[in-house]
């Protein structure tokens, strides 16, 4: 599946964003989902991840409280809702797709495709 990754930008702190990834080729639907980003110098982070049915997510500690995973199948996305935004939580972010179908989450050493990336700043 091919994914692209848009709605990155430059917010103050307490502020929100909403991040949308759109996917095309293999069947969107049979696929867990998640966001993870990358600050500068820092390693690739797991964010936020949902089933391919979208009934089960899961989130970083970090994110829990603030940030919001959802999907349209329908439509072939997948969106993360970010809101009370810290300087902190500036990174690039990236979706993904789960390697196997059907399964509850993705796990970042089992990545099926990744999406381009989209730039979040937050400013203090």
């Amino acid at each position: 599946v091919q994914l692209q990754a848009f709605g990155g930008g430059l917010v103050q702190a307490g502020g929100f964003l909403r991040l949308s990834c759109a996917a095309s080729g293999r069947p969107f639907s049979s696929y867990a989902m998640g966001w993870f980003r990358q600050a500068p110098g820092k390693e690739r982070e797991f964010v936020a991840a949902i089933s391919w049915s979208g009934g089960i997510t899961y989130y970083a500690d970090s994110a829990k409280g603030r940030f919001t995973i959802s999907r349209d199948n329908a439509k072939n996305t997948v969106s993360l809702q970010m809101n009370s935004l810290k300087p902190e939580d500036t990174a690039v972010y990236y979706c993904a797709s789960s390697r196997g179908t059907y399964g509850l989450t993705v796990d970042l050493d089992k990545i099926g495709s990744w999406g381009q990336g989209t730039q979040v700043t937050v400013s203090s």
